[in-house]
């Protein structure tokens, strides 16, 4: 895969966060930790888009909440 060198600034705790993963073997790299990111919102959006396809139009908040905590993608006391 070609890449492109792009130049960022991002919060301090943010960096520091990516640091430590990187250096306990989470991520190879902090280019691949912020691709991994990239890609993962780009996938999120993407989905986002077909259920408002399927819905004609965003999807009601009490279904997206219920998805959310069916997947364990909040945490438990933000579910209730």
């Amino acid at each position: 895969m070609r890449s492109e060198r792009v130049t960022v600034s991002l919060p301090a705790d943010l960096m520091a966060e990516i640091r430590t993963a990187v250096g306990h073997g989470s991520a190879a790299s902090i280019s691949a930790y912020i691709a991994e990111a990239v890609a993962a919102r780009q996938l999120r959006e993407r989905a986002l888009s077909r259920l408002a396809d399927l819905y004609g139009g965003p999807p009601p908040d009490d279904e997206l909440a219920e998805a959310r905590r069916a997947l364990r993608l909040v945490p438990p006391a933000a579910a209730v």
